[in-house]
């Protein structure tokens, strides 16, 4: 077997354009590809989306930092998000506080950013389109 890649693909219950616009100018996101449904060169199958998703996203790609995401609407308003977190490390605790308050706008924060153990800046919040996230400073410098 070859080598292997996860990307995870997040499903956005019909705000994932929203959600798009967000982590751009939260997070310096870039957008990298978005196609609608009604954009797909094969037509969607009769049935499958939700009334009024005809031109939601049917896929996108974002990268933040040097990670790519996949991101869409779904076929419905039934999404959600549970059981992980994304974990975004920065460099600086500047850079720490900066995307946390970024992510706790109209979100929940669940740990304060604080030093740990095992980082000098380190919180836990959930966006405003229920994605959790952990923001830390990595405890040691990276070596350019």
């Amino acid at each position: 077997m070859g080598p292997l890649e996860i990307t995870p693909n997040l499903f956005f219950a019909g705000r994932c354009e929203e959600a798009l616009n967000f982590y751009r100018d939260a997070l310096g996101a870039s957008i990298e590809m978005m196609m609608r449904f009604d954009e797909s060169p094969a037509p969607v199958p009769a049935g499958m989306l939700q009334a009024g998703f005809e031109s939601k996203i049917m896929h996108a790609t974002l990268r933040i930092g040097g990670v790519a995401l996949m991101a869409s609407d779904g076929c419905d308003d039934k999404s959600k998000f549970d059981g992980f977190r994304l974990a975004l490390s920065v460099e600086t605790e500047a850079d720490a506080h900066k995307a946390f308050d970024a992510l706790a706008d109209n979100g929940t924060v669940q740990m304060p950013l604080s030093k740990t153990f095992w980082s000098p800046c380190y919180g836990m919040v959930t966006d405003r389109f229920n994605v959790a996230w952990m923001v830390m400073v990595s405890d040691s410098p990276k070596v350019a």
